[in-house]
């Protein structure tokens, strides 16, 4: 009772700041604490099909709140979903999402309403509710217009699937449940309004997909074609794509009372057994060949598969299943979004999904067993240790990490606190009999009152042997209050020894704490160690990278061989993420004379310090070579390096820490070059660099990486100019952006008065600027004093566009000069321009050939 008290306010304070802060968008962003509103965020694809601009997180809660008792929320929440929900938007939406959100929303908000006017309150409603889910129903049907019957993936709410306005239209397919998750919500729409259309064509789509069954198999694919009925993907399971097509044969039978959905879904039910379920896990299959596997991990919506199991009547495997899920959720704080089959993470994300709250409801319902209630304190106090945020409750960006996502999806409210109360609550804390309800899968309440005594065809045959007419009883099924105990007690073991608990205090590389791929360096001795003890090699590649091997016999024991492998998984994991993480890339700019901006070198970044890209100027500097020049120690050039861009090779330790040491001597940015010989940009694909597992918000200065033959141009350039200044930036600056007005007009005038012009001006210039017996960088006071007391007058009609983009490496030979005679003065200046524009020009060719 406590705990259902509890829920009760936690569910109301989410309630409302999800009303104060996000209303009227469709959910609420509870990092941010703002509502999420189609168009205005940035798009995360498929996943805001769900958003139609109606209000979707009030409309999905508004049974939730009268199951609460909140019935002053309740009446508010039903008033503003009448006076200010449109459905007539131009906006293209799920119909498998639309349907079970929003439709089902309205007619469990109009179910529990009618309930209450009844009683003698919310006299004022007339159906407006119901009236709304009948528009929307209408505006559903069109997805439905398909040879099969199957509905489109995605309609209009405004023009349909038909014609160029539509914006849809041309899918092909379809999941198994997307087609197949309808009849209840279209047969609860045809009976309450008495308008057949909707539950016919919800029973034609599902009559379809129930034809197109593998016959040898009886199970049916993940993926359809909506036209031909050819399956796309013909892998089969209980989890995504598939999950509810099940969960709605048996509930329409329930519903609805036709005994053909209940021979049904027993056809499949007896298959899934045979080839899916292997206790206590469930696998993937071919549908063809359905005894050979299509995976080897598992997806967390699998999860509601023992409450179906309890509706069904088979106990004995729901408890194995639910025991395995409550497992690997002891172990993640949250159940993964997936998991291997040795119970390791497969997808870290977890989206405050519902579906192991659900099945844990069904089982203490069926039960009667305390132990489910210990299972739901632990759902909800890792909620709230965890999940909990300011303004609501945040989804996990990883489960091992503890990182959030701005993201609270409507379904948390609609399904997660509706179980969890109706697990914890007592018979005097509901206001009405749930059992007089079913439950879709999006835990809205639809009254049994609309079924029907018998609804089958007449003529029809069934076979009764697929037929099981009534659920076992449990205290009969199960008289020994030891007997659950004595199911899972196998099931925990399984799980304890496929992934073991950490302990506080164990010997480096004998299991935990291991060695974490974050944490690992590639030059550290005692991580070298710890990897041989794990049986991994590291292998050092001629192009530079490491790659690691494990080999579990070479371990020193078992559980360091079992250390190793999670080494190795995590290893994958973050490379697979730093490779999602793709930055693009850099350019280091030689901008002094005699190049002038004409050479551009491709860089890669990094993923720490300064981000050239939020930089407009970038970073400008001269550049000195690094002592030691590997930087994996203090500088002992420190005082030549301050002030200017260290040059530093690759290797011996990591990019963070040569960035700290030349940050530490004071220089201004750092370019890392690399050690492989023969390495080039043209040949390798973008290298980035990244941190070293800790965190470096330390370095904020901007560090590149250049391939080994981009670093030679660089460092020959030093060699023969001794003073060399560079444009570290996100891409390639026009030459006239990167030059002093007094360079400006040498470049411009050198064929006019090369020698003069070079001799004085420009001599002048590098031995005030770039004397080789200093090495301070430019004086920016004094050089834009020079600058105003430049002549201006012969740049100004100067028109260039800058060229944009970032080109390869450009090779200009600044040993020759253009040869001066008597008439060189006369060139034109149209002449002149011609020349510049050849160079851009060569510009953008460049860049295309970079593209």
């Amino acid at each position: 009772c406590g705990w259902s008290i509890l829920l009760t306010g936690v569910i109301n304070d989410v309630n409302w700041k999800t009303f104060d802060h996000a209303y009227p968008a469709d959910e609420l962003m509870p990092l941010t604490c703002r509502g999420r509103v189609r168009g205005l965020e940035p798009s995360r694809g498929d996943i805001d099909d769900a958003l139609g601009k109606f209000s979707l997180t009030l409309i999905d809660t508004l049974d939730t709140l009268a199951l609460l008792n909140k019935t002053v929320e309740f009446e508010e929440a039903v008033r503003r979903v009448v006076a200010d929900v449109r459905l007539d938007n131009d906006i293209v939406v799920s119909v498998f999402e639309t349907n079970i959100r929003v439709l089902g929303g309205l007619l469990g908000g109009h179910s529990m309403a009618v309930m209450l006017k009844e009683s003698g309150r919310m006299v004022w409603y007339q159906d407006e509710l119901l009236h709304m889910a009948k528009d929307l129903g209408l505006r559903l049907l069109p997805a439905f217009n398909t040879s099969s019957g199957l509905p489109y993936p995605r309609v209009n709410l405004r023009y349909g699937v038909r014609g160029p306005e539509t914006r849809t239209g041309t899918e092909t397919d379809t999941c198994t449940a997307c087609a197949g998750t309808i009849i209840l919500e279209f047969a609860a729409l045809s009976r309450f309004t008495g308008d057949p259309t909707f539950e016919a064509h919800a029973r034609r789509a599902l009559d379809f997909l129930w034809e197109k069954r593998q016959r040898n198999s009886n199970l049916v694919g993940t993926t359809i074609n909506i036209h031909s009925g050819e399956w796309v993907r013909r892998d089969s399971g209980v989890g995504a794509g598939i999950d509810s097509y099940y969960e709605y044969l048996m509930k329409a039978y329930i519903l609805l009372g036709d005994d053909r959905f209940l021979q049904r879904f027993n056809t499949h039910y007896a298959s899934i057994m045979k080839y899916i379920s292997q206790p206590p896990l469930l696998l993937d299959v071919h549908i063809h060949k359905p005894l050979l596997p299509a995976r080897t991990w598992m997806d967390s919506l699998l999860a509601f598969f023992p409450g179906l199991q309890v509706l069904k009547g088979d106990i004995r495997p729901a408890i194995e299943t639910h025991e395995m899920l409550y497992q690997v959720t002891k172990k993640h704080n949250f159940l993964p979004e997936a998991f291997t089959t040795d119970f390791r993470v497969h997808w870290a994300q977890h989206p405050l999904r519902p579906e192991f709250a659900e099945s844990t409801y069904f089982l203490y319902k069926a039960t009667r067993d305390p132990y489910y209630l210990e299972v739901g304190r632990t759902i909800l106090e890792n909620l709230n240790r965890f999940a909990r945020v300011p303004c609501g409750f945040a989804a996990m960006k990883d489960v091992r990490t503890g990182s959030h996502e701005d993201r609270m999806d409507s379904f948390f409210l609609a399904e997660m606190f509706k179980y969890l109360f109706l697990l914890f609550a007592e018979e005097d804390d509901l206001p009405f009999n749930v059992e007089d309800y079913v439950f879709t899968t999006e835990a809205h309440l639809l009254p049994l009152s609309l079924s029907t005594a018998s609804n089958s065809q007449a003529g029809e045959e069934l076979d009764d042997s697929n037929f099981e007419w009534t659920c076992p009883n449990t205290r009969l099924l199960f008289p020994d209050p030891a007997f659950p105990r004595n199911l899972r007690k196998p099931i925990r073991s399984t799980v304890d020894k496929s992934c073991p608990r950490p302990t506080t205090h164990r010997e480096p590389g004998m299991g935990r704490p291991p060695l974490r791929a974050q944490d690992f360096m590639a030059s550290n001795p005692e991580h070298l160690e710890l990897l041989r003890r794990m049986g991994v090699s590291l292998i050092h590649l001629k192009d530079g990278r490491v790659q690691l091997v494990q080999h579990a016999t070479q371990a020193v024991s078992a559980i360091a061989a079992e250390d190793g492998m999670r080494f190795m998984q995590e290893m994958m994991e973050l490379s697979s993420q730093q490779q999602k993480e793709q930055l693009p890339p850099r350019a280091v700019q030689i901008v002094s004379h005699p190049y002038f901006g004409r050479v551009v070198l491709t860089a890669g970044p990094a993923q720490f310090g300064l981000d050239l890209s939020k930089s407009s100027s970038g970073m400008r500097g001269f550049v000195t070579v690094a002592e030691p020049y590997n930087g994996c120690s203090e500088l002992s050039n420190g005082e030549i390096v301050a002030g200017r861009i260290a040059l530093l090779q690759r290797g011996q330790c990591m990019f963070a820490e040569k960035a700290r040491h030349i940050h530490k001597a004071g220089a201004i940015g750092g370019i890392v070059i690399d050690d492989n010989e023969g390495s080039s940009s043209d040949t390798a694909p973008l290298f980035q660099m990244a941190g070293d597992g800790r965190n470096t918000d330390d370095v904020t200065l901007p560090l590149l990486f250049l391939f080994h033959k981009e670093g030679n141009i660089l460092l020959e350039a030093l060699k023969e100019y001794r003073e060399v200044e560079v444009l570290l930036s996100d891409k390639a600056r026009d030459r006239g952006e990167t030059l002093s007005k007094t360079e400006r007009r040498c470049e411009y005038e050198k064929m006019l008065i090369c020698e003069e012009v070079l001799t004085q001006d420009c001599s002048t210039e590098e031995k005030d600027h770039t004397s080789p017996a200093s090495l301070e960088p430019v004086d920016q006071s004094q050089l834009t004093t020079q600058e105003q007391t430049t002549d201006d007058s012969v740049l100004g009609q100067e028109s260039v566009q800058p060229a944009e983009g970032l080109g390869s490496y450009v090779s200009v030979d600044v040993g020759e000069e253009p040869a001066v005679d008597g008439d060189s003065s006369s060139q034109s200046v149209d002449s002149l321009m011609a020349d510049w524009q050849e160079d851009l020009e060569a510009f953008k060719q460049m860049e295309k050939d970079e593209l």
